[in-house]
């Protein structure tokens, strides 16, 4: 059973776009706009992919000054 059963299509594309650019800790995270870069995905489909990857326990969103990091946990 992989992440492919458990999210949607977007989520799943916007998945693999953090783990491409290689997203995996806190010190390496990202805005929703660099992933919206990579992804080719409308920025509304990301940032709702992003919040259902936090939902199910996939990745992690930080608040910072300017804008939110995103990252994965699994």
């Amino acid at each position: 059973m992989g992440i492919e059963d458990e999210v949607s299509p977007n989520a799943v594309k916007v998945y693999k776009a953090l783990r491409d650019m290689g997203m995996t800790s806190e010190e390496k995270m990202t805005t929703a706009e660099r992933v919206t870069q990579t992804s080719k995905l409308p920025k509304n489909m990301v940032l709702n992919a992003l919040q259902e990857l936090q939902t199910k326990g996939f990745a992690r969103r930080k608040v910072r000054e300017k804008a939110a990091g995103y990252y994965l946990l699994k």
